[in-house]
Order: structure tokens, then C-alpha cells, then sequence
């Protein structure tokens, strides 16, 4: 199943994709927009050309597991992106992915203005891995 994951920012969000036999996870794209509104109906352009049968979208959880003002955006925008798709959207806690986005970018030596327009591309790999590794998990495979 193709999978699509949204790393929802303020400013920037991150797209990443799977192919359909859910083994690897692929950057697509950063969208800067901040119109809630006009980010889900790119975003749903983007699905429907990728064939994306699902959605899932990074929850921003607190550290200690509460959830805050993000948290209650991204639950916001998923709805909205669920209305506007007609796809199943899902939420997986993102605690840490864009940290760890950054320790891959450290790792590839990408700095400055490329560094900040690939990071939550990045993100939403990592999003979009770690649902993959739960859904595998939960399978059995």
C-alpha cells in the first residue's frame, strides 16, 4: 500500500511516501505554507498523484507523553486532511524525529539553507519509517 506521512509545521511541512510493497520510505518535498486550508489542498494533490491509499501524520507529543497546543493542531489538520483526501489518516507520535533528522544531516554534512529545506522532508521519512516498523511489528512480519 502506498503509503503518504505529513510532518505538519507552521511554517514548513514535510512530505515523504512509500512504495507499495511498504519497504522503503522516500522524501518528496517541503511545502511552505502556512494557510492550513491551501497546505491540505496541496498535500491532497500529492496523494491523489502518488496513488496514496493512506495518510499518517506526525504527532507532536510532549516528552512527557501529554499532549499540548501542537499536538491539538496536528489533530486539527489531520481532520481536515482526512475530509479533504477521502483517505484513511492515522497519527503517530514524532517525538524526537526532527532530532533525529538533524543527526542524519550532521552525519551527510548538509548545512545551512540546504539543512533547512530538507529537514522536515527528513522528518517525515522518519515519521513515515517508524509507522512502517509498527505496522510490521503488528503483522507479524
Amino acid at each position: 500500500m502506498v503509503i503518504l506521512s505529513v510532518d505538519f509545521g507552521r511554517a514548513r511541512t514535510g512530505i515523504a511516501v512509500c512504495d507499495p510493497g511498504e519497504r522503503l520510505a522516500s522524501p518528496v518535498t517541503v511545502i511552505n505554507e502556512r494557510y492550513v486550508p491551501h497546505l491540505v489542498e496541496k498535500i491532497a494533490a500529492i496523494a491523489s498523484e502518488r496513488k496514496a491509499e493512506q495518510i499518517v501524520v506526525g504527532l507532536p507529543v510532549n516528552m512527557d507523553g501529554s499532549e499540548g497546543e501542537s499536538a491539538q493542531n496536528a489533530r486539527r489538520f489531520a481532520h481536515s486532511l482526512r475530509e479533504a483526501c477521502g483517505l484513511p489518516v492515522d497519527m503517530l507520535d514524532e517525538r524526537c524525529t526532527t532530532m533525529e533528522a538533524h543527526v542524519f544531516l550532521n552525519a551527510t554534512n548538509t548545512r545551512g539553507k540546504k539543512r533547512k529545506a530538507v529537514v522536515d522532508a527528513v522528518s517525515a521519512v522518519i515519521i513515515l519509517e517508524n509507522y512502517l516498523a509498527r505496522r510490521r511489528a503488528a503483522s507479524g512480519k
